[in-house]
């Protein structure tokens, strides 16, 4: 991973600072992608500077501004001079149900789980050829068999994870693509899935527990930094679950 650049977008929080970590500690140079949460985001990158002089920053974008996506490839590259791989992990996460399913609703979960990655990948190809180089998506395990009650987002999910494979075809042999799809590791912040919940789906778990922001991470890295000759795949963390949802 040493002198590698990797753009983590939805950095600052949860699972894209796990990521953050993790590639940094690996020796990568890491942007780190905000939308709002600038403190968090300013603070990781002190901490990782800490460690290693100058190989953090942190810029903020929003992702469904497409204006923006190759503003936020430029100043990667203009700051640490090169692009080796984009991790496409911000994203919105809401049930929608169906009968109340709106056009502000397709246009956030669209807009951050598939059309983001889309054209952020189309911004950084040319970098990322240049330097034979990776893309990893976030997808989820919902990606191939949907939650109730989330059919918007597990739409967009499995457009990402169809757009992982599609890319895989258009980038080779210069750029691998593949994608992690994590299971229950972090629950949401707000009360959407109670204590109940909660453990009917540990229950279904084959490992009977939650998993770490860690185990993510460490698959990312994988894909990165050993997975030579890995491309157009997926790598389902999730202790298990989807052996037998």
């Amino acid at each position: 991973m040493e002198v590698k650049t990797v753009l983590i977008t939805g950095a600052a929080r949860r699972l894209g600072q796990a990521i953050a970590r993790e590639l940094h500690a690996g020796g990568a140079n890491v942007m780190l992608h905000y939308r709002q949460a600038a403190a968090e985001a300013a603070a990781l990158a002190n901490e990782l500077n800490a460690v290693r002089a100058r190989s953090a920053a942190c810029l903020p974008a929003d992702l469904l501004q497409s204006e923006t996506l190759r503003t936020l490839v430029d100043k990667t590259v203009d700051h640490f001079g090169r692009l080796d791989a984009l991790v496409n992990n911000a994203s919105s996460f809401y049930p929608t149900p169906f009968d109340d399913i709106d056009t502000a609703a397709w246009d956030d979960l669209i807009g951050s789980n598939l059309k983001a990655p889309l054209f952020l990948t189309q911004a950084a190809a040319a970098h990322l050829i240049a330097s034979h180089g990776c893309v990893v998506n976030i997808t989820d395990i919902h990606a191939e068999r949907p939650l109730a009650g989330y059919p918007l987002y597990c739409t967009a999910k499995a457009g990402l994870l169809g757009l992982t494979r599609a890319l895989a075809i258009e980038l080779a042999p210069h750029v691998r693509v593949n994608a992690v799809a994590p299971g229950p590791i972090l629950w949401p912040e707000s009360d959407m899935f109670d204590s109940t919940m909660q453990r009917e789906i540990i229950d279904h778990t084959l490992l009977q527990r939650a998993g770490d922001p860690r185990d993510v991470a460490g698959a990312v890295r994988y894909l990165i930094e050993q997975a030579a000759y890995v491309t157009g795949q997926v790598i389902n963390v999730d202790g298990g679950r989807t052996a037998h949802l």
